[in-house]
C-alpha cells in the first residue's frame, strides 16, 4: 500500500472512531431533547407531566419499553417510545439520570 495512502487511513479512522464517541453524545442529547418540551427545561416539570432529572436508569428503560410493547398504557407515549431502540433507551436514560 502507498504509505500516504495508509497514513491518510490511518487518520481518518483516528478521526473516526474519537467522532463516533462524539456523535452518541450528541444524538443522545438531540433525542432527549424531545422529551424536554412536555416534561420541562432541564427534565424539571412544572406541571402534572412526571420529571425526568434524576430517574434510575434502569426505570426509565422498563417505562419507555412499557410503553412502546403497550404493557404501559399511553397514546402519545407509546407513540413517542416506538420511535426507539432499546440503546437509545439506555443511553437516554443515563443522560436523565446525570440530570440534577
Amino acid at each position: 500500500m502507498n504509505p500516504t495512502l495508509a497514513l491518510a487511513l490511518a487518520g481518518i479512522a483516528c478521526l473516526s472512531v474519537s467522532g463516533v464517541a462524539g456523535a452518541a453524545d450528541r444524538h443522545t442529547q438531540t433525542i432527549a431533547s424531545t422529551c424536554l418540551s412536555c416534561h420541562g427545561a432541564g427534565g424539571k416539570s412544572q406541571g402534572a407531566i412526571p420529571s425526568l432529572a434524576g430517574l434510575q436508569k434502569d426505570y426509565f428503560v422498563k417505562q419507555m419499553q412499557d410503553f412502546k410493547s403497550g404493557a404501559r398504557p399511553g397514546t402519545i407515549m407509546k407513540r413517542h417510545a416506538s420511535g426507539y431502540t432499546d440503546a437509545e433507551f439506555a443511553a437516554m436514560g443515563e443522560y436523565f439520570a446525570n440530570l440534577k
